[in-house]
């Protein structure tokens, strides 16, 4: 349990002062949510605890998952929030079905886990964490493999969606989207799910914006929610090689930092609002995501400023995903579709 009670802090930001996004279901979501993601690095009760402070600043929205292994005492921060005076509605959770959860009737098992944990009767929005049923145990090293990991199956994928889709229709979760998915498999997707994807969840930074998948989200009425906005310096060692760039230390970022007397990480959150997408950064360090939120109600970047940034995409994908290649796999590359057609098809 979170070591404080609840109550709204006096230095936060007005919720309704943050901007939103609608989602093509209606539903209204805040534009900067908190990661909960420790990258190995945090300790559960460090992430519970940011989640109730986050709360009581401004937050309203906050991304689960399984996999992160935290449910259960961000569920305990929920609930000092609900009993301090926040109401259920206010809030936007979100969860994820990890991958060795794809199975028949799985999922409803997945989903039932993260209600209990987090002591809810619905979610907001649930998502596929990966496309694929390749596994690995949290704070694994890149060079773990799953023995039985396999290439995209679209048939196999779309039984997951179904029962993604019952969820819906059972009243237990709002809105269902995918995460970690390419254009090639979002077009399949798209095809064929009688409930669409609401939101894309997938790496954007000022260094890595995917122009092609985010507009094509944008042009399919698909919210992108944007892991890793200010280039994820805190992920684990295993997302970590020698040619990754540091968006925070783009000439480019400072400068615009430097006008406006801010972080360069700031600069990151205000162009991804500004985008059109919906940041997700973590932190439990209070002066942090304290600042992220209150920084991108303010000052907007200039239309000039924007235009620069587009400019410094470096193509510079963070979060490789190593640890879910197939035997035949010719590299990391493979996971992304990069040549435009599904890998191992």
């Amino acid at each position: 349990m979170a070591d404080f009670t609840f109550a709204i802090a006096p230095d936060g930001v007005n919720p309704a002062s943050v901007p939103q996004r609608t989602l093509y279901t209606g539903a209204k979501i805040p534009c900067v949510g908190l990661g909960t993601f420790g990258s190995d690095r945090f300790s559960v009760k460090e992430v519970a605890d940011a989640v109730l402070d986050a709360i009581s600043v401004g937050y309203r929205h906050i991304d689960c998952a399984s996999i992160y292994g935290n449910e259960r005492d961000i569920g305990e921060s929920l609930q000092v929030a609900l009993q301090g005076g926040i109401r259920r509605e206010e809030l936007f959770i979100t969860s994820k079905v990890w991958n060795n959860m794809h199975g028949d009737g799985d999922v409803l098992l997945s989903l039932a886990q993260s209600l209990k944990d987090l002591r809810l009767d619905y979610l907001d929005l649930y998502l596929v964490h990966w496309p694929f049923p390749n596994h690995h145990e949290r704070g694994v090293s890149v060079d773990s493999r799953d023995p039985h990991a396999v290439p995209y199956v679209h048939e196999n994928f779309m039984k997951t969606w179904r029962q993604m889709e019952r969820l819906v229709d059972m009243g237990l979760v709002k809105a269902i989207g995918t995460s970690n998915v390419s254009i090639a498999k979002l077009k399949l997707i798209l095809r064929d799910a009688r409930i669409k994807p609401a939101v894309n969840e997938m790496e954007l930074h000022p260094h890595f914006q995917q122009p092609e998948l985010f507009n094509f989200c944008i042009e399919n009425r698909i919210v992108p929610i944007g892991f890793s906005p200010i280039g994820s310096p805190k992920r684990p060692d295993r997302d970590k090689t020698d040619t990754d760039t540091i968006d925070v230390e783009d000439p480019v970022l400072v400068k615009i930092a430097q006008r406006l007397g801010v972080h360069p990480a700031i600069v990151c959150l205000k162009w991804a609002v500004q985008r059109g997408q919906v940041p997700i950064p973590f932190s439990v360090h209070r002066k942090n995501y304290l600042g992220n939120l209150r920084y991108v109600t303010e000052n907007p970047l200039t239309d000039d400023e924007m235009a620069e940034l587009a400019t410094i995409d470096k193509k510079c994908r963070l979060i490789k995903g190593q640890v879910f290649l197939w035997t035949t796999a010719g590299g990391w590359e493979d996971l992304w579709d990069e040549s435009g057609v599904i890998s191992g098809l």
